[in-house]
C-alpha cells in the first residue's frame, strides 16, 4: 500500500471527454486551483455563488480554498460525499465541478456545482464538465435524480441546464453575501438527460464506488 489511491480510492478515479480531464483535487493541484481562482471567475460583485469566497482579499483566497478541500475530504462518508473534481484542458487546471450526495443508497439523487475560470468560458466546456459529472452519475454510480440551482440572473448556468435536459423545480429567495437573491432550482432525471454525443471514459470506478459504500 504504497500508493495514496491506494489509502484514498476516489483519487484513482478519472473521467476523461474529449476535451477535458476531471479527477479529484489532491494537495499537490491546490496552488494550480487557486491560481485558476485568482485569474478571475466573473465580475466584480456579481458572484455566482451562495457563499461569495471568490470574493475574498487575494492573501486569504488560497487558505480559504484549501480549507474547503480539506473539510470535505475528511467529511465523506458513505452516508454524505462531496467529489471536488478538477477540471484540466489540455494540461491546464480551469475550474471544479463537484457532485455531492446525501443519503445516496436510498435517495439516488446527487447534486452539483462548479466554477470555470474566465479565461475557459465560452467554448462550451462547462456544459461539458457537467455532462461528465453527470454521465458518471446516471451510468456508474446509478443515480436517478440530479439537482443544480443558479441565481435568477445567471442565464449562462441555467442555460446549460437546460441544454442537458434539466427542468425547473421551484424558486426561493435567500441571502447570498450581503445580497439577496432568488434563487432557481433545476431538477433531471437519468431519462430525460440529454446525452453528449461522445462517450465518457471512466477509470478508477469499482474502488472508488467501494469507499463510497456503492
Amino acid at each position: 500500500m504504497n500508493e495514496l489511491s491506494a489509502i484514498w480510492p476516489t483519487f484513482g478515479l478519472t473521467l476523461t471527454t474529449p476535451r477535458l480531464v476531471l479527477r479529484p483535487i489532491q494537495d499537490a493541484d491546490i496552488p494550480a486551483a487557486v491560481g485558476a481562482a485568482l485569474s478571475g471567475i466573473h465580475a466584480p460583485g456579481k458572484s455566482p455563488f451562495s457563499n461569495p469566497w471568490t470574493e475574498l482579499p487575494e492573501d486569504e483566497l488560497g487558505a480559504n480554498m484549501a480549507r474547503w478541500y480539506w473539510r470535505c475530504r475528511a467529511g465523506m462518508t458513505p452516508e454524505s460525499w462531496t467529489l471536488l473534481l478538477g477540471i484540466w484542458h489540455n494540461d491546464d487546471f480551469i475550474g471544479c465541478q463537484d457532485v455531492e450526495a446525501k443519503n445516496f443508497a436510498s435517495l439516488k439523487t446527487v447534486s452539483t456545482g462548479s466554477w470555470l475560470k474566465k479565461g475557459a468560458q465560452g467554448q462550451g466546456l462547462g456544459k461539458e464538465m457537467r455532462a461528465a459529472a453527470l454521465s458518471y452519475a446516471f451510468d456508474y454510480l446509478n443515480a436517478q435524480v440530479a439537482t443544480s440551482e443558479a441565481a435568477i440572473w445567471n442565464k449562462q448556468s441555467l442555460g446549460v441546464s437546460a441544454s442537458l435536459g434539466y427542468e425547473p423545480n421551484g424558486s426561493y429567495r435567500d441571502q447570498w453575501g450581503t445580497d439577496v437573491v432568488e434563487v432557481q432550482r433545476v431538477r433531471l432525471t437519468s431519462n430525460s438527460f440529454s446525452r453528449p454525443g461522445w462517450k465518457l471514459k471512466v477509470e478508477g470506478h469499482e474502488a472508488a464506488a467501494r469507499f463510497l459504500g456503492l
